[in-house]
């Protein structure tokens, strides 16, 4: 007997000031649950501008403690639209201390919990050392009443060892709330293998846990506020795949969209009965993983 859980995808371009952009984050959460969407996911820091393409200390006065005016926001749009809903937000902890934070409301608006990005980028156009100091949750699931997430962050998406040790915990699915795009300057054939590797590397995830995988990104271009770069344009193709890797839907490239999409938990089940990996892993071989490198 499956066990469908119809989770809503909104992929959207950011718009000014901010509290028009929640607005506009409320409309198309709305536009979800009126699809019949029970699971709704946000891009990664998705109530601003994708900040990080310059170094400015200016930016810390958009960081927010948790509890604060954003999750007070969010969990009023779960808990009026019961759903559980999949927040990104800038979490101010303490004065120098800020976190890149995904915060999970379940369908009465109470925070389900929350999980601090682990893997922080430094490139450039992708300063986000400057802004985050590294997580300290760890890798735990949060507790829903549709199930148990593992949610991470997108430069998380790259590392296997995060998914696997939220599959480990009991994850039922992986989650990554992301903000992701191509520099300018890039030929296309380039734009495309980063786009590739990106998907493939999750729906990766999928297959070696036997989990579905769910990335949501944003779309558009902002443009690089110091002039150096000529910006991001953020490539979209939000995705959900199965269990097997299996591609369930792929948004566009170049548009907004608010998607509900059928997910049938119960195929891990199936799936890790014909491809038992966890059976087959050799646990007493892979101490030298918590080193750097080898040689």
């Amino acid at each position: 007997m499956s066990r469908i859980i119809k989770v809503g995808i909104v992929q959207q371009s950011v718009t000014l000031p901010v509290e028009e952009n929640k607005q506009k984050l409320r409309q198309n959460i709305e536009a979800c649950a009126k699809q019949g969407a029970q699971l709704v996911i946000l891009q990664e820091l998705h109530n601003t501008p994708y900040f990080c393409q310059t170094e400015d200390t200016e930016m810390f006065a958009l960081a927010e403690s948790i509890p604060g005016p954003s999750t007070e926001f969010y969990s009023s749009v779960a808990s009026k639209l019961g759903i559980v809903l999949v927040t990104s937000l800038f979490e101010r902890r303490a004065a120098g201390i800020y976190h890149n934070t995904a915060v999970v409301f379940d369908a009465d608006g109470r925070v389900a919990g929350k999980y601090r990005k682990m893997h922080i980028p430094d490139d450039p156009a992708y300063y986000e050392k400057f802004y985050f100091t590294p997580g300290d949750l760890g890798f735990e699931p949060i507790d829903t009443s549709l199930g148990r997430l593992g949610v991470m962050v997108c430069w998380d998406q790259w590392y296997p060892e995060g998914a696997r040790l939220m599959a480990m915990k009991g994850a039922e699915m992986l989650i990554y709330p992301t903000a992701i795009g191509w520099e300018s300057t890039d030929p296309a054939e380039e734009k495309e293998r980063q786009r590739c590797a990106w998907e493939t590397v999750q729906r990766g995830h999928a297959v070696a846990n036997g989990l579905p995988v769910i990335a949501v990104n944003r779309v558009g271009y902002e443009a690089d506020p110091s002039g150096v770069t000529g910006g991001i344009t953020f490539w979209g193709n939000s995705f959900v795949a199965g269990p097997q890797g299996e591609l369930i839907y792929r948004a566009s490239n170049d548009k907004e969209e608010n998607v509900v999409v059928e997910v049938d938990m119960e195929r891990s089940e199936n799936v890790r009965r014909i491809w038992p990996f966890f059976r087959d892993r050799r646990i007493d071989k892979y101490g030298d993983i918590d080193k750097r490198f080898l040689i």
